[in-house]
């Protein structure tokens, strides 16, 4: 029995993307796919839809029809260019691949906006998943971890090992610092824990502390699943004399093999995700301190890698995903 055809809408945020961003290379190859009617991108860069993201009710969106060619470009981008009004009414499925920070106002809003539509990733999930806090769900395949909200939580729990503090409200890498005695390490720069004290009373933050592992040189490797299957990884290397994996950060990104460490985190945190409506998600594990691979990261917003690792492994995994993202429409659909 032949397929119908369906009507895509990608919610982006095309402000700070470059050539290396995700959303060109899956969107062309959603245009493509066969069940595929049409695809429109709406942008939150573009002013005429921040009512429509700012939960403005009744508030109209503008958008983009993209086609094979849809790429990135740094001048006159597809996206600024001028946009059409469209009918929210007119889709079948709602691709999320807006980047952090994420308003949860307006996650809360999608269901009614959207209501008669299949999205992606379900937006109650990506709240629920959204916080570093998420991780505790899954201390058997994680490091030592523990929320930190007050200088003595910190304090304490500095005094076991060296730590990283993770800000809950950053994202990409930023934010991020070590402990380790009395040196704390911000980026390349290294203060005093004095220092530190000083600026957290200032600023009070709440963190997600991670004992530091010694090999974290070994590297970051990013696996991205989508509707439970394992598509390929990369790893991410520290550049020289850092210890921040992450490529934004100036880290380097190289072909790698997921190991069977690994596959029993998938097979751990895939059930609670798919539960959540999680359809695709990246995760980062660390090599631990006994060799073995842990769980670092679980992203579920814009997941980026995928192309690059499809390139890297001159396989079709961009092609593949969507046909697992159409798999995964079917199946609610049709429940």
């Amino acid at each position: 029995m032949k397929k119908s055809k369906r009507n895509v809408l990608i919610l982006t945020d095309h402000q700070n993307h470059s050539s290396e961003n995700s959303l060109y290379a899956l969107a062309t190859a959603m245009v493509s796919h066969s069940i595929t009617q049409k695809v429109d991108v709406v942008s939150r860069a573009n002013v005429e839809n921040k009512p429509f993201f700012d939960c403005v009710k009744g508030s109209a969106i503008h958008g983009t029809s993209i086609t094979e060619d849809f790429k990135y470009a740094q001048e006159d981008h597809p996206l600024s260019k001028p946009t059409q009004l469209i009918r929210i009414r007119d889709y079948d499925l709602i691709w999320l691949r807006l980047p952090p920070p994420l308003s949860t106002r307006f996650l809360n809003s999608m269901d009614s906006i959207f209501k008669d539509a299949v999205i992606i990733n379900n937006p109650s999930g990506i709240i629920k998943t959204g916080s570093k806090q998420f991780l505790l769900n899954f201390k058997n395949v994680c490091p030592p971890m523990k929320v930190c909200s007050s200088l003595s939580d910190i304090i304490s729990f500095k005094n076991e090992f060296p730590i990283v503090l993770k800000p809950f409200r950053e994202y990409g890498g930023r934010g991020i610092m070590k402990i380790d005695g009395d040196n704390v390490s911000v980026g390349n720069m290294l203060i005093s824990f004095e220092e530190f004290t000083k600026q957290f009373e200032k600023n009070p933050t709440e963190y997600l502390a991670v004992k530091y592992l010694k090999n974290v040189g070994k590297g970051d490797k990013r696996i991205v699943v989508v509707n439970g299957e394992i598509l390929g990884a990369s790893l991410r290397l520290p550049a020289k004399g850092s210890w921040i994996c992450n490529v934004a950060m100036g880290g380097t990104s190289n072909i790698a093999d997921v190991d069977e460490e690994e596959l029993t985190i998938v097979n751990t945190i895939n059930p609670v995700l798919s539960r959540l409506g999680i359809v695709m998600y990246g995760l980062d594990t660390l090599v631990g301190d006994d060799g073995k691979r842990v769980l670092s990261e679980i992203n579920t917003t814009s997941i980026g890698g995928l192309p690059q690792i499809a390139k890297l492994r001159k396989l079709p995994l961009v092609e593949r995903a969507i046909e697992l993202i159409w798999d995964y429409y079917e199946q609610i659909s049709t429940k």
